[in-house]
């Protein structure tokens, strides 16, 4: 009986080694086959799909390592329509956490659109919102009943990055801003929307979550340091503030640069806006001029042009400091009686006590002396009528008319010499007057300091423009424009600091016609005289306590001087020179 079942035992066990060998000559055969291959391709398409990855935006901060824009997190609230079972309850919390209309969200969740399963209830909600309706979610759901779904099932949440501007409106027209589709509009945000975007990329990635770590990343967008002084832009927006409701002005300005390098330290201007709130735009602004009018605006500058006539003079030969000659009050040019300011004579007077009192008369004797030609040649070397390459965009390149064009006329040769007939930026302005405060070479006004990238920092080398007047011209320029503003007491003057400058009173055009009560005041200096590290130009529009500049615009100037030379850690002139020697 044993034998019996020794041999049905080894029946059996050779009946299933025949049958174990089979199955796997039969998977070595499936492996093999053609058909294996093609299913593994199949598997393997469905294990992997090509997925585009976005970089998060690159940050800007300060030329002090402060944050001016970056990124947040928030959120796209939605509700699966297929697990929802309370349309209810999720109308009415996401209607009181988020401020919505609980009517408006109980009709699109009980009637969304055909054969919609998702559906977007709301979009870059604050994580602070968010984290509520999250937590609320899960309250709910521990407290139902066994065998029962939560009120807010279906509720989901998406994250996402944001544009975030921690200072909100302070140097909003430096920044501009980047909107919900991720595109940069204005300023520093539109110039340099490719570097600070960064490049998207698109690879084969797998579905499999045990396979995350497969997904690339895709780097980040380069890191913008700015040649800009959050304190300072501070302050220059709190004193055009000020100085906006003691004149009475309706708009106005305050750019700082260094004269020697073109860094921008600050560009303040009447008219800002909340970033975070980009969508306000059109309230705020009623054109793209208004944004930034220290690049867009173009405008007749006044008498500040008499600082690039008299260097022209000067530099050709046509005067030296010394020269005089005898103001009569009136000249004829063109056919056309040109008088100084307050249409009086002021005698026989120097090349400094032409530009002290601001002599019109004077100017057009100049240009006049110049000629035509090598008038408009320096001009057009002064940058007038070009643009400057400052790096913000919507930048304006203003209006030099010139002999053959055909709106000149003889009389603009007169008029373009005391910055009548012209139209500038006041960055343009102040590119052009750079050639003065650095030894006759211009430079290019810029915002961007270094880069980083890849864990590395790049800094961008100083550029400069043309060199339209000699060093010579330029000391000399300098000395005079100083000397001006201190025999004359100047409400500019700066205490402890020499410094060098010159008011504009224009006229503004009504209708073809200048209306004396209607001026733009201006004043453009920089400092120290011996070293300057600071240009600062000051535009008012239609101030109604004065139409002088010298009222207005000069101690704005002061008044900025002397906050800038403390931030800048400027010593004043008695201590620099020791401060060198040690």
């Amino acid at each position: 009986m044993r034998q019996q079942y020794g041999r049905r035992s080894q029946v059996l066990a050779g009946a299933l080694a025949l049958f174990a060998l089979t199955i796997v000559a039969q998977m070595t055969r499936i492996q093999n086959s053609p058909e294996a291959e093609i299913f593994r391709q199949r598997s393997e398409a469905y294990a992997y799909e090509y997925r585009t990855f976005y970089p998060n935006r690159g940050e800007i901060y300060d030329r002090k390592g402060r944050l001016l824009a970056g990124e947040k997190i928030v959120y796209e609230v939605g509700v699966d329509l297929n697990i929802m079972t309370d349309p209810h309850a999720i109308s009415f919390a996401v209607a009181d956490t988020l401020g919505m209309d609980y009517d408006g969200l109980m009709e699109v969740i009980q009637n969304p659109p055909e054969g919609l399963s998702y559906l977007i209830l709301a979009d870059y909600v604050e994580a602070e919102q968010a984290l509520y309706l999250q937590e609320l979610k899960k309250a709910l759901n521990r407290e139902a009943p066994e065998g029962s779904t939560g009120g807010l099932t279906g509720l989901q949440f998406k994250s996402h990055p944001q544009r975030s501007y921690p200072e909100n409106a302070l140097a909003s027209n430096i920044l501009g801003f980047v909107n919900r589709e991720g595109l940069g509009y204005f300023g520093v945000e539109e110039k340099y929307d490719s570097l600070l975007a960064g490049n998207p990329v698109t690879v084969l990635a797998p579905t499999d979550p045990n396979k995350a770590f497969e997904i690339p990343r895709a780097p980040d967008g380069t890191t913008l340091i700015l040649t800009v002084d959050r304190d300072l832009q501070s302050a220059a927006e709190d004193i055009l503030d000020n100085a906006l409701w003691e004149y009475g002005a309706r708009d106005g300005l305050i750019a700082i640069m260094n004269p020697r390098t073109g860094e921008l330290y600050a560009m303040a201007v009447a008219q800002r806006m909340n970033l975070n709130n980009f969508w306000n735009y059109g309230a705020v602004y009623s054109n793209a001029t208004e944004f930034n009018p220290a690049i867009s605006m173009t405008y007749e500058p006044g008498s500040v042009m008499k600082i690039l006539t008299m260097a022209a003079a000067l530099d050709s030969g046509t005067v030296t400091p010394e020269t005089t000659y005898l103001d009569t009050g009136s000249i004829l040019v063109g056919g056309v009686t040109v008088q100084n300011w307050d249409r009086n004579p002021w005698g026989l007077q120097n090349m400094v006590g032409c530009l002290q009192y601001s002599l019109n008369v004077c100017m057009v004797t100049l240009s006049t002396q110049m000629g035509a030609g090598t008038f408009y040649d320096y001009m057009d070397a002064f940058g007038l009528g070009h643009l400057t390459g400052v790096d913000l965009a919507y930048e304006a390149p203003g209006r030099l008319k010139v002999p053959g064009d055909a709106d000149w006329y003889p009389v603009d040769l007169g008029t373009n010499a005391f910055g009548q007939g012209v139209a500038v930026t006041p960055i343009q302005m102040m590119s052009a007057i750079s050639a003065v405060a650095n030894k006759g070479r211009m430079v290019i006004p810029h915002v961007l300091y270094a880069m980083v990238r890849d864990g590395r920092q790049h800094e961008v080398p100083e550029q400069f423009g043309a060199t339209p007047i000699s060093e010579q011209t330029a000391a000399t320029l300098s000395e005079m424009l100083a000397v001006s503003l201190e025999q004359e007491s100047s409400l500019a003057l700066v205490p402890g600091y020499r410094v060098a400058g010159k008011t504009g009173t224009a006229q503004i055009p009504i209708d073809g016609i200048y209306d004396s009560a209607q001026t733009n005041v201006s004043f453009i200096g920089w400092g120290p005289v011996d070293a300057p590290q600071f240009m600062i130009y000051v535009w008012l529009e239609r101030p109604t306590t004065s139409s002088w500049s010298s009222e207005t615009a000069a101690p704005v100037f002061s008044q900025m001087a002397q906050r800038a030379v403390i931030i800048l850690d400027i010593p004043p002139d008695s201590v620099r020179p020791q401060l060198a020697s040690q």
